[in-house]
Formats: C-alpha cells, sequence, structure tokens
C-alpha cells in the first residue's frame, strides 16, 4: 500500500503583545464637601439642599438647608429625577427620610460588582449641582440688587433731607383716626 506524504510549509508562531492596564481614568470634581464620622459625604454646594452621600448604606439624602419650602422640595424632586434618569438610584425606593422635609433614595448596584455606585452618584451630583447653579447665582444678584436699592438708592429714588417741604397731612398717617392697628376700624364689620 502506497503512502503518500505533504510537506506542509511550518506556520509562523502567532504574536501576541500585551499591552499595560490603561490606569482608570481620573476625574476632577470641585465640591464644598466633607466627611462625617461615619465616613459619609455631606455636600454643600446647593442653594436649597444639603446632599448626604452614604457608600456604606448605599443611599443618598436630600436635606433642606434651613426651612422647608416649595422651592426646597422643587430642588429635591429635581435631583432625584436627574438621578433616576442617569440610572445611579432605585426610582421606586425615594421617600421622605427620617428628618423633617428630608428625601432619600437607594443607590443601584452593580451588576458585574465591579463598579462603585457611590463614585457614580459624587459624579451625577456635581453635575446637577452645575445645573442648577446659574439658576441661585442668579437669585443670589436679584437679592443683593434689591438690599443694594434700600441701602444705596439712586439719586432719582431717594430726596436730600430738608428737600420734601413740611404740611400738616402727608403721607398714610393722618391725625385724628386714632391708632393706627387692625382693630381701630373694626366697628365697622359689626352689625
Amino acid at each position: 500500500m502506497p503512502i503518500t506524504v505533504r510537506i506542509v510549509p511550518i506556520p509562523e508562531p502567532i504574536k501576541v503583545t500585551i499591552k499595560p492596564k490603561a490606569p482608570p481614568p481620573t476625574v476632577t470634581l470641585e465640591l464644598d464637601i466633607r466627611k462625617s464620622l461615619s465616613g459619609d459625604l455631606m455636600i454643600f454646594d446647593h442653594g436649597d439642599l444639603d446632599i448626604v452621600l452614604s457608600g456604606k448604606d448605599k443611599k443618598i439624602t436630600a436635606f433642606p438647608k434651613q426651612t422647608m419650602t416649595d422651592f426646597t422640595y422643587g430642588a429635591q424632586n429635581r435631583l432625584f429625577a436627574h438621578l433616576a434618569r442617569k440610572g445611579i438610584i432605585i426610582p421606586e425606593s425615594i421617600q421622605g427620610g427620617s428628618y423633617y422635609g428630608a428625601m432619600e433614595a437607594k443607590l443601584q448596584e452593580a451588576a458585574d460588582g465591579k463598579l462603585n455606585a457611590a463614585k457614580f452618584a459624587l459624579v451625577n451630583i456635581e453635575r446637577f449641582i452645575k445645573e442648577e447653579k446659574p439658576y441661585y447665582d442668579n437669585v443670589e444678584a436679584v437679592v443683593s440688587g434689591v438690599d443694594d436699592e434700600f441701602t444705596d438708592p439712586d439719586k432719582t429714588d431717594s430726596t436730600e433731607l430738608g428737600e420734601v417741604p413740611q404740611r400738616d397731612e402727608q403721607g398714610s398717617i393722618r391725625p385724628g383716626y386714632g391708632p393706627n392697628n387692625g382693630y381701630a376700624m373694626s366697628y365697622m364689620y359689626t352689625i
């Protein structure tokens, strides 16, 4: 029986080049932030809210700065809507906190377990604050402008002492009508 031999050239070895792992991208944030004794991050940059990011408890809590107002609730609503759109929090976990006026939500868990949800939340909170900053800068400018109008008015809005002549009856306070309080005219409402 004849044997057939086939000679094939030897393929060149496959060259594999291993690139070193690139370091993770560095993100620089500028926030007025402090770390509490328990390790929570407290963010104070927003005009109406103090935001607490708890990586250990995996939740975000938004507290009113001073008093609870409609503006505070609107800011909390915008914050959690922003974080829900970005996939950072679980939308159905948004609820009132244990402190008056506080709202909180739970962070999403990473599917592979390798990503840190708190870091993503911190970056998105900083983006939210940057989006809101022009509004709060405008409000602050208007308030300081009103204060300036009262403390240092223009020449057209003010008069020098002695410029207005004296009269017996002048302005809204008229002599002879009794005390100027809310009860002075109550006799008009009785039957």
